[in-house]
């Protein structure tokens, strides 16, 4: 998929969350991904991302893999974030396991504080699907979240 050189901020209402889902890109790259209540006046609504979304609140199978991101977090928090894309469709991980993947031990209070914070600071909700994520902390309101495990046949 192709949105080399796409910037600005791109928004669609979808009814099946009861909100908006927006998208920011810079040089081609997602760099933020929010649900406010009402599209802002000046967002584009006609994006190849809003269809795929729209399609994967349909229930088509979409992990958006190969989405550039523009991801400016810290480096750990870079690794949280990038294996939450290792999280298939459909499936749920601990925060525990999260840490794992990431190469963080879950044991260890530090290490868990950078992985809970890396959830709680996402940028890039649904790409970085921390809706996967059981029992922790998440980027994506609560409403949204319930929506997406519901989508992917994830128990509530």
């Amino acid at each position: 998929m192709s949105m080399s050189g796409t910037s600005g901020v791109f928004a669609r209402e979808f009814d099946e969350i009861g909100r908006t889902v927006q998208v920011g890109f810079a040089g081609g790259r997602v760099i933020s991904v929010s649900f406010p209540a009402d599209p802002p006046a000046d967002a584009e609504t006609d994006h190849e991302l809003l269809d795929r979304i729209d399609a994967y609140l349909d229930g088509e199978r979409d992990e958006f893999h190969e989405v550039a991101l523009g991801l400016t977090v810290p480096t750990e928090q870079r690794e949280v974030l990038e294996s939450l894309r290792s999280v298939p469709y459909g499936e749920d991980v601990s925060v525990s396991r999260l840490a794992r993947l990431a190469g963080f031990d879950p044991d260890d209070a530090d290490d868990l504080e950078i992985v809970t914070d890396a959830l709680t600071d996402n940028p890039i909700p649904v790409l970085l699907p921390d809706h996967r994520v059981g029992g922790g902390p998440h980027a994506t309101p609560s409403d949204v979240r319930s929506a997406f495990r519901r989508v992917e046949g994830l128990s509530q």
